[in-house]
């Protein structure tokens, strides 16, 4: 079950890289992300889409250590890390229910809770 977990977590956190970048960008996707307030991605948004994107390759590397897939993954930081991180993707999936972007609500909602559930999944897994 963790090698399908990890597997969908990368997908998703690839997907969303992907979308960051969309916004890096100046393209027009700025409704399914950051509250949806904005078409294109003001310059400050667009900062904090370059900030996302080193986050999401951390929560990867978190990922894949507490999987097995890198080293360490049973030491006490990671256990606890990745513990840390289900908690913040399952907070993520409240702003995103509940934004006034229907685009936003429509897309991020779920992959907020598939991302959650897959976190869920590898920080449960018995040592890696």
């Amino acid at each position: 079950m963790t090698t399908a977990a990890i597997a969908v977590a990368l997908a998703v956190l690839i997907g969303l890289a992907v979308m960051q970048v969309l916004i890096i960008a100046g393209r027009p996707v700025g409704e399914y992300a950051w509250g949806g307030q904005h078409r294109v991605a003001t310059p400050r948004l667009r900062r904090a889409a370059a900030a996302a994107i080193v986050l999401y390759v951390g929560f990867a590397l978190l990922l894949m250590s507490r999987a097995g897939v890198l080293p360490g993954g049973s030491t006490g930081v990671i256990v606890v890390a990745t513990w840390v991180l289900f908690a913040y993707c399952a907070v993520a999936i409240v702003p995103n229910s509940i934004s006034r972007s229907r685009r936003e609500r429509l897309v991020q909602t779920p992959v907020s809770i598939v991302l959650a559930f897959s976190v869920l999944v590898i920080a449960a897994a018995p040592g890696a």
